[in-house]
């Protein structure tokens, strides 16, 4: 069902959102050579709580972190681990949501560890510039085919591909809520977007194909071992355009 937020609702996405900017700050310093994805989930765990949120993916479904880290050919729900220890060259990205008093936000990053070549870095700042690409014309009355097919058209034409298994969603006092959010589609398909709609918008790019393998139950991988970036805002959808929760103004 979808859900339409009023405006003590939002003030508490917005919060979320904060405190999660305020993460990817941290995280700025902290991801380098010699660190452990278990060190960064406990870093990130702590940061929440202390700024009086709760970490919503820890136990979510059976997840036993609060955040998500897919390094490399990753591509996402990566469990943190002690025996995982980043090295110079890798890519990582990280995901998760704050809740705050109830309401969620979500959102991911994908980071450089140490120095990488230029072909990582032109698939992270791809992958981010298909999300802006993907609410470029986005207002109330537009439709979800249209992020769909913006975010697909400009991936596959800076030669990437975007994975079909996993999407974006609604989100609120749910992490996951209706509608889906895919990164491919036709314009002009799928839900109707209206004012008061929050959803969160996500392109996952693999560097190669788009097929994937599941690597256990809970990691995402690309088939073919080429690496993949990920890319998630938490958006308000506004009579005039969007509202992004989780970008600093």
């Amino acid at each position: 069902m979808i859900t339409f937020k009023k405006e003590k609702d939002l003030e508490k996405m917005r919060a979320a959102g904060k405190i999660m900017i305020e993460v990817f700050d941290l995280l700025n310093n902290e991801i380098k050579p010699g660190v452990s994805t278990k060190d960064l989930d406990k870093i990130v765990h702590e940061y929440i709580i202390s700024r009086g949120g709760k970490p919503s993916c820890l136990h979510y479904g059976g997840f036993p972190a609060s955040i998500c880290t897919s390094v490399d050919d990753k591509i996402i729900h990566g469990i943190p681990r002690e025996d995982e220890i980043l090295k110079e060259g890798q890519i990582i990205s990280i995901d998760f949501c704050v809740n705050y008093k109830g309401f969620n936000a979500d959102a991911a990053r994908t980071y450089p560890v140490g120095k990488i070549s230029p072909e990582k870095q032109r698939l992270i700042d791809i992958t981010r510039q298909s999300f802006f690409e993907g609410i470029k014309d986005i207002k109330a009355g537009s439709y979800v085919g249209d992020i769909s097919h913006a975010v697909q058209k400009f991936v596959e034409k800076n030669g990437y591909s975007v994975i079909r298994e996993f999407v974006g969603h609604g989100i609120g006092s749910h992490i996951h809520e209706d509608p889906s959010i895919p990164n491919y589609g036709m314009a002009g398909s799928g839900t109707k977007l209206k004012a008061g709609m929050t959803i969160a918008i996500e392109p996952m790019v693999n560097m190669g194909k788009k097929e994937i393998i599941m690597d256990g139950v809970w990691d995402v991988k690309t088939r073919d071992g080429l690496p993949a970036a990920h890319y998630e805002n938490t958006v308000l959808i506004t009579e005039n355009g969007v509202e992004i929760l989780t970008l600093r103004g």
